[in-house]
C-alpha cells in the first residue's frame, strides 16, 4: 500500500475537510500548519549529510510546505528521537543548521526522546494575514502554470551520493540544503485576487502537476523546453526523468491568471481534460495519475 492510499483512508475515516493539501488552513485561527518526519536510512543517511545539513533540510522541507500554502512561515517545533551514541555536538550542529535556513522563522518548542535510529519530526506554522491561501483543487481552465527555480538538481545530487561521487558539488548541495521559495510565494499570495493552486515539488515536478490536475479536474499542459534546469544535468542520459521525477527540489509550481504569470517563468497552461501533457518539440506525451504514481518513490 502506498502513502496516498493511507492518506485517503485517514481522510475518509476522520471525515475531515481540512485534510488534502500539504498544509491545513485553519481559517478561524488565521494560520496554516504542516508536519513532516525524516527517518534515518529512509529519508537520509548520516554518511551523506552532516548534522548541520540535516538540521537545515529538516527545517527547510517544512518551511517549504508553508510557502506552498501562500502563508508567511513563522514558527517551528521539532521532535528529535536519538540513539544513545549521539553527542551534544550533533545536537548543536543540527540546530545551527535549523537556524541558518529559518531566517525569521522561530523554533518555539519540541521534544527529545531516545530511539534506535535518528527520527526527526517538524511542525511548521504559517500566518495567513494579508495573503490568499492556495489549494491544489483551485486550478482553473486558462490559468498559466508557473514555477520557481531550476528542476532536477536534487535528484542528480542524490544519485551522485549513492554512487559515492562528489562532483558536480552544486547538485549535492541542492539535495542536502534546499532553499524554501518564500519570496516567490509572497509575491503571488499578496497580489493574486482569485483562488489558485500551488504546491512544492517535494515528490517531483510531475507529481505536483498530477496532484493539482487530479484535485482540480483539468489537464496541465507543459512545454518541456520552458522548464528551467541546470544544463549540466545533461551528463545524465535520463536527465528528463530527473527533472520530472527526481523530487526534493522544493521549488514551487502554481497555476495563476495571466496578469500574475507575466512576472514569473511560465511553463504551460491549464486546459480541459485530465492528467499531465508534456510537449517536447514535436513529441507529445500523456501522463495519467496512475502513470505518474508508478514512477514515484514509495516510503513503504
Amino acid at each position: 500500500m502506498k502513502e496516498k492510499e493511507f492518506i485517503n483512508i485517514i481522510k475518509s475515516t476522520l471525515n475531515s475537510g481540512l485534510i488534502g493539501d500539504d498544509c491545513a488552513y485553519l481559517k478561524d485561527l488565521g494560520i496554516t500548519i504542516t508536519q513532516d518526519s525524516l527517518i534515518e536510512d529512509i529519508h537520509f543517511k548520516t554518511d551523506f549529510a552532516t548534522p548541520f545539513q540535516l538540521g537545515w533540510k529538516s527545517a527547510a522541507v517544512n518551511i517549504s510546505d508553508i510557502c506552498a500554502s501562500g502563508a508567511e512561515p513563522k514558527y517551528l517545533t521539532i521532535a528529535l528521537s536519538l540513539p544513545s551514541s549521539i553527542s551534544g555536538e550533533f545536537v548543536e550542529e543540527f540546530y545551527k543548521g535549523v537556524k541558518a535556513v529559518s531566517r525569521g522563522v522561530e523554533v518555539v518548542g519540541g521534544d527529545i526522546t531516545g530511539s534506535d535510529k535518528i527520527f526527526i519530526s517538524v511542525t511548521a506554522i504559517g500566518k495567513s494575514e494579508g495573503r490568499r491561501i492556495s489549494s491544489r483543487k483551485s486550478a482553473k481552465i486558462g490559468h498559466k502554470i508557473i514555477v520557481s527555480g531550476e528542476h532536477g538538481a536534487s535528484g542528480a545530487g542524490l544519485r551522485l551520493l549513492i554512487g559515492k561521487q562528489r562532483e558536480p558539488e552544486k547538485f549535492i548541495t541542492a539535495h542536502l540544503m534546499p532553499t524554501p521559495q518564500d519570496e516567490f510565494s509572497k509575491q503571488i499570495a499578496q497580489n493574486i485576487k482569485e483562488d489558485y493552486a500551488m504546491m512544492d515539488t517535494s515528490d517531483g515536478l510531475i507529481d505536483a502537476l498530477s496532484q493539482i490536475s487530479d484535485a482540480s479536474g483539468g489537464n496541465l499542459f507543459i512545454d518541456f523546453e520552458k522548464i528551467p534546469f541546470d544544463k549540466d544535468l545533461k551528463i545524465f542520459r535520463d536527465y528528463k526523468d530527473l527533472i520530472f521525477f527526481g523530487g526534493e527540489d522544493y521549488q514551487l509550481v502554481a497555476t495563476v491568471p495571466e496578469e500574475i504569470a507575466e512576472n514569473f517563468t511560465v511553463i504551460g497552461e491549464v486546459r480541459e481534460g485530465s492528467g499531465v501533457t508534456v510537449k517536447t518539440g514535436d513529441l507529445v506525451e500523456e501522463f495519467s495519475k496512475e502513470d505518474v504514481e508508478k514512477k514515484l518513490f514509495n516510503h513503504f
